[in-house]
């Protein structure tokens, strides 16, 4: 069955898109302005962010589940609605902890992508179903880089509050639009099995691991607080590494990661995006202290602009790069890139046009990495275990942003010694380590898959299998398979 009203259903699904993307830029860029704005530390501040990505980690599967039946037209407007919500929490928040709560309920929309492209699927034919699947795609990207400088320059001339309403006036439209012209699943299936244990577990196991990383540095690394922390964060994710291999459907497939194509993948998505988060939150904080290069808001959005452009152009040109040099080669070779534009920002990392490069830079080799990672997957699992495999991996790839993010603030305190505005040289070193991570990353992408990745036999067909497998993993990563052809 065809949408009823078919000229505003793919403006409605670009719509929720863009969604996503105004609640992936509402946290680095404000994170000084917050902290000034309510007299918090930049550490506590650094949850606003945190929190949102943590959401995202344990909603991303848990979404996909609901939304892969019946119901994932009541599932995409009830997470619209609670998205709307937790930008209004946001704005009228006088103090952090309710700011916190606000952002955590924005992070469910960094779980809506799929479900969009899902629709897509299951209403448009082919051809045009391709065109808005990939055309969502890049909205994620490239509404990123132009929602970081918008909600900046909102914050800068009235404050924080007004960009925080701007994402819930943004996500309120996308559930109106939804409401009037997104309609149910063509052909309802089984509704899945919700593993809410698995959920409750890797949630507070990772905020218990988060909390131990942002509070070690003031109570002590061997603290009884401390030392606490972190064996609750080390048996709850052992807990929950068990429920899944014994749960009849669980979150995420674990036993999946025995296959060293996925493992590679994984493993490699959470310390990239450890690397990512650490240094899009470190650089937007860079810019704007007086400490740093004391621009505005607004201008710390705008260093952000080149990664999302330049990520997004990379990614269309990875198969052509793939085919010169080999799939084992890309993940290594766009890890490295990314280590490359972190050091030379730690070695100079005092100048604006030095953050506009490196910014670049980073976005170029996050193409390369985050667009192959989906067809390295998808090419090495069977077709029933796709939806299982890249739901792991969107797990994996969310828990290492969140990571990152709490990182980030953890290093700075290590390397300055004080909870206030660090020095150039703290974020110079934190950017170093960023690099160690990314060589780490490097080192694993070539060394763990082994010859396990083969070359493609034929330039044509290459193409084809490379945009299908991004596709089919953007798709199943939130637990939505793709019907054959």
């Amino acid at each position: 069955m065809s949408p009823h009203h078919p000229r505003a259903y793919v403006p409605s699904l670009v719509a929720i898109g863009l969604v996503v993307s105004v609640i992936s830029s509402l946290g680095a860029p404000l994170i000084p302005t917050i902290a000034a704005d309510l007299h918090a530390s930049l550490a506590a501040t650094q949850w606003s962010l945190t929190a949102t990505l943590l959401v995202g980690a344990v909603a991303s599967p848990v979404i996909g589940r609901l939304g892969d039946g019946p119901h994932r037209r009541t599932v995409l407007l009830v997470c619209l609605a609670l998205v709307t919500l937790g930008g209004a929490i946001a704005a009228l928040a006088g103090g952090l902890g309710v700011l916190i709560a606000g952002r955590a309920l924005q992070g469910l929309g960094l779980a809506l992508m799929p479900l969009t492209m899902a629709s897509a699927r299951d209403h448009l034919p082919g051809a045009r179903a391709g065109e808005v699947i990939a055309l969502l795609s890049v909205i994620a990207a490239v509404g990123v880089g132009l929602g970081y400088p918008i909600t900046g320059l909102i914050a800068e001339h009235l404050d924080a509050s007004a960009a925080f309403w701007f994402g819930a006036v943004a996500s309120g439209t996308a559930f109106a639009l939804a409401a009037l012209f997104v309609p149910a699943p063509v052909a309802a299936r089984r509704a899945h099995a919700l593993d809410g244990r698995g959920a409750v577990l890797i949630g507070a196991g990772i905020l218990a691991l988060l909390l131990a990383l942002e509070k070690g540095a003031d109570w002590g690394w061997g603290a009884p607080s401390t030392v606490g922390l972190l064996v609750a964060a080390v048996v709850l994710l052992a807990l929950w590494t068990r429920n899944e291999l014994v749960v009849e459907e669980p979150l995420v497939e674990l036993r999946l990661v025995r296959r060293r194509s996925v493992l590679t993948a994984n493993v490699t998505g959470l310390v990239l995006g450890m690397a990512m988060y650490l240094g899009i939150s470190l650089m937007t904080q860079i810019v704007q202290l007086p400490t740093g290069m004391d621009q505005t808001v607004f201008v710390a959005g705008l260093t952000l602009l080149p990664l999302s452009a330049l990520s997004t152009l990379s990614s269309r040109l990875l198969p052509l790069v793939r085919r010169r040099t080999g799939p084992r080669a890309t993940i290594p070779m766009g890890a490295t890139v990314i280590a490359m534009a972190m050091f030379f920002f730690a070695a100079t990392g005092d100048a604006l046009w030095e953050a506009f490069v490196t910014m670049g830079v980073v976005g170029l080799g996050l193409g390369f990495t985050f667009a192959a990672m989906p067809s390295l997957i998808v090419g090495s699992v069977p077709q029933h275990e796709t939806s299982s495999a890249m739901s792991f991996y969107q797990v994996t790839r969310y828990v290492g942003f969140s990571i990152g993010s709490g990182l980030a603030i953890t290093l700075l305190r290590a390397f300055d010694g004080n909870d206030g505005p660090a020095s150039s040289a703290a974020y110079n070193k934190t950017f170093a380590v960023g690099a160690l991570l990314c060589l780490v990353a490097a080192a694993v992408a070539w060394v763990l898959p082994g010859r396990s990745v083969t070359a493609p036999v034929a330039d044509a067909p290459v193409v084809v299998r490379d945009e299908r497998d991004i596709e089919e993993g953007e798709l199943a990563a939130a637990g939505l398979l793709l019907e054959e052809d």
